[in-house]
């Protein structure tokens, strides 16, 4: 990510969150280090709203706003320390943060105390996200109580709470452009390493070793973390939903589910493929494989402005609904498997969901009860699937078959922009890459 234009548009959303509160202070910090085991850390990952208001990746931070006549923006963060920095890495401290990150004011997070119940003071309104740590829910009860034992003197604490969360959902919701880039990137970076993957399956290599193989090019090409762990799983572990153990051998005649994403510069990517071990569909996996790809491109097609976010879903599960009639896997006619959703026994998920800086990203699904309108600049994912269990009512052919599609989508003034499309997808596609390594 361009750091100049990043930081830019970091300004622009702390204004822009300043002109929603209208007036008040607005209490965001970064997610804490935490400790893996003994001695050793998890790799550290900021929070997300921190990050989109600050660009500040350092542990152990809080960005506060004031807004009003006279608007501010003040970071806390860690003092520069040479002893740690030995260890840890440098630090850009208060003077650095500053002048780096384009804030109005920094300080030593250790002052954090000290100066919030001043900032508090007057203020008619406190935005933070109540409930999200027991630990800060505390801390900013101490601070107003501290502000409340100023009440002789004519000091007032904020009468009001708001949920900062409202307004950053909205706002996250709609990309811009910087963000855009990245997300593009790594969702070019995630479809590079399905196709690894694809060229690196044989029968006998364990679900880890392709495990590996995405890792690998995710890092190769510059992402920072898988945005999730990958989901790699062969044969039936592919009819449960969020397989993680990635640890069976790869059978011939089996299909390879791979639900695999990276990060980069904090923004994810989320990518499914499903494909033959062996490199050739069988007959029944085909037809199921090519009745997923079905749904997914009615769901893409219903990807567009000013469509209900549920349109994609319901026009994937129609699709669905109708082939598991036509195999026999659902009974009764169409309009009975919709109306019982007899359909959800082979799926049960919905269609897709936001993503950005998280996996499952901030946004409202609906609006005052109503389905919202898809706008420009929204991403989400589109992601049928069919997994299906041995059952006395059930095919034997179709049996332990389960396939999952899934894109990253971007809304545009003209329809949408499939972000993942260079992740092969199509039955000859694949079958002349699979093993190809």
């Amino acid at each position: 990510m361009d750091t100049y234009s990043n930081l830019s548009r970091c300004a622009e959303r702390r204004h822009a969150l300043q002109a929603r509160m209208g007036k008040g202070v607005a209490i965001i910090p970064t997610a804490p280090a935490r400790m893996r085991n003994r001695d050793s850390d998890y790799l550290y990952r900021f929070d997300s709203y921190f990050y989109y208001l600050s660009g500040f990746p350092e542990p152990e931070a809080v960005l506060v706003l004031v807004a009003g006549e006279e608007p501010r923006s003040i970071l806390f963060c860690r003092k520069r320390d040479p002893a740690r920095e030995l260890w840890e890495g440098v630090r850009n401290g208060p003077e650095g943060a500053k002048a780096a990150f384009g804030l109005d004011e920094a300080h030593a997070v250790e002052t954090l105390d000290e100066h919030m119940p001043k900032l508090l003071a007057d203020q008619p309104v406190l935005h933070y996200a109540p409930g999200a740590s027991a630990a800060w829910d505390a801390r900013i009860m101490g601070w107003l109580n501290e502000v409340r034992t100023q009440a002789r003197a004519g000091v007032a604490a904020p009468s009001e709470i708001r949920d900062v969360r409202t307004a950053l959902d909205e706002m996250r919701l709609i990309k811009d452009d910087t963000e855009l880039a990245v997300m593009r990137r790594a969702a070019a970076i995630s479809a590079a390493a399905h196709e690894r993957a694809m060229r690196a399956t044989r029968p006998g290599r364990n679900e880890y070793e392709i495990e590996a193989e995405l890792l690998y090019e995710f890092r190769r090409r510059g992402a920072q973390f898988p945005a999730y762990w990958p989901i790699v799983a062969g044969g039936v572990n592919a009819c449960i939903l969020h397989y993680r153990d990635n640890s069976a051998r790869l059978a011939e005649g089996d299909l390879l589910l791979i639900d695999a994403g990276c990060e980069l510069d904090g923004y994810a990517s989320d990518l499914t493929r499903t494909f033959p071990v062996s490199g050739k569909f069988g007959g029944a996996q085909k037809d199921v494989y090519e009745l997923v790809l079905a749904a997914q491109a009615a769901a893409i097609a219903a990807v567009k402005v000013g469509n209900r976010w549920d349109e994609p879903h319901d026009a994937a599960v129609k699709t669905l609904a109708r082939g598991f009639v036509d195999f026999g896997l659902c009974h009764g006619t169409f309009e009975q498997v919709i109306e019982t959703e007899d359909y959800k026994r082979f799926y049960m998920h919905r269609t897709g969901h936001w993503l950005g800086l998280d996996v499952h990203d901030a946004g409202e699904y609906k609006s005052a009860g109503e389905w919202r309108r898809l706008e420009a600049g929204m991403t989400l994912t589109v992601e049928p699937g069919c997994y299906i269990r041995p059952g006395d009512d059930v095919p034997r052919e179709f049996w332990n078959i389960g396939v999952r599609i899934e894109d990253d989508v971007v809304v545009t003034s003209t329809g949408c922009d499939v972000l993942t499309a260079a992740a092969p997808k199509s039955v000859r596609d694949i079958e002349a890459l699979v093993g190809r390594g």
